[in-house]
């Protein structure tokens, strides 16, 4: 099962320097606007020391980690929906994503232009949610041209739908909150398939310099302010310093990590707040052949998980092989976790928990 994250924001804010470090891609990254015109596209490792924990006792012939893919797409600006800069023609790009990463400018350069002429966070958060909203309102105006012509059958449902669709033009006017607003299996099928952006769950990203990693600039405060109210995560990096790490390896990293007083790249956090927006967890298999970690949301039952490796996994579900992470350790493995009694038979209605260390048993 993939996941991806969208990125935003205005140009020369570093979308494209923290999309680099994130996925060592090679996006171009300038100082003037507009440098990255066609969507890149990344898939990251998802950072887990456990997966290496677990190879350490199976010894397999491979680990695949989870990961995730970002895309990042040309900086917006404010009157990008009627055509201004490259206009809102690469929002479709990131329709089908599963979150947005909001890269927020929050360091004072000189040297790098700002768009708008002077730092504002707080007004260019504005400036996006107002671009993305002008966008989904697009979306829905179509969608409600076609929707009231159907309803003219006089089918009943026909007719809901149209009307559901207008509550949300309304409510995209009015510049309120689209989230939570559907109230039907139906709303919420009829929402899933308009793919708005301003539906889709928000990691705040506060792009510091390098003299301000915890984040105590009165830019990052506006950011924080933003996030609340919308009730949006927040994560604090310095795009420069992360591109910096991305160059190193090794004993490198770790010199220079501990250098400037940090414990791990801030991309470690930035992805596993991604994951937590989410609301993903991650099982394992273990084998001779591969030690792996799958993504799952939370609540996933047994089935589902086995789904997310083939779907006949799911379809000829019979029962999974379970041992929490932390009784696989302390018992150095499958083998020991049986003669202890660690490893639990579960059926269909078991709840996957975050750690899993899972055997799938099916029939087809």
């Amino acid at each position: 099962m993939g996941f991806n994250c969208g990125i935003v924001g205005l140009p020369n804010v570093g979308k494209s320097t923290i999309f680099n470090a994130l996925t060592s891609a090679g996006a171009e990254s300038a100082n003037y606007p507009f440098c990255t015109i066609d969507p890149n596209t990344g898939m990251v490792q998802v950072p887990d020391p456990r997966i290496g924990m677990l190879a350490g006792i199976v010894n397999p012939e491979r680990v695949q980690p989870a990961v995730m893919e970002f895309v990042d797409i040309a900086g917006l600006v404010r009157g990008a929906s009627s055509g201004e800069g490259l206009g809102n023609q690469f929002l479709g790009h990131i329709r089908n994503v599963d979150a947005i990463l909001h890269v927020v400018r929050c360091f004072d350069d000189e040297n790098v232009v700002h768009v708008n002429g002077q730092v504002s966070p707080a007004s260019d958060i504005e400036t996006i949610k107002t671009e993305l909203a002008l966008s989904d309102l697009e979306t829905v105006e179509k969608k409600i041209t076609r929707s009231e012509k159907l309803a003219r059958s006089g089918e009943q449902k026909l007719k809901d739908e149209a009307l559901f669709y207008q509550r949300i033009r309304r409510l995209l006017d009015s510049g309120g909150s689209i989230r939570g607003c559907a109230e039907s299996d139906d709303e919420r099928s009829w929402l899933r398939e308009l793919h708005l952006l301003t539906d889709k769950p928000v990691l705040y990203v506060a792009n510091v310099s390098e003299n301000d990693l915890a984040g105590e600039h009165p830019f990052v405060a506006q950011v924080r302010e933003s996030a609340e109210k919308d009730g949006a995560g927040i994560v604090v990096i310095s795009g420069q310093l992360e591109s910096e790490i991305a160059e190193l390896e090794g004993s490198e990293k770790e010199a220079f990590l501990h250098d400037m007083g940090v414990e791990e790249p801030g991309l470690n956090r930035l992805i596993r707040s991604g994951y937590e927006l989410l609301g993903l967890i991650t099982y394992f298999t273990a084998g001779v052949k591969e030690v792996r970690a799958w993504t799952i949301t939370e609540g996933t039952k047994a089935p589902g998980a086995a789904g997310v490796i083939h779907s006949d996994f799911e379809k000829g579900f019979i029962r999974a092989e379970v041992i929490s992470f932390r009784d696989y350790m302390d018992c150095n493995g499958e083998a020991g976790a049986k003669e202890k009694g660690a490893m639990r038979l579960e059926g269909k209605d078991y709840v996957v928990k975050d750690g899993d260390v899972m055997h799938f048993r099916f029939n087809v």
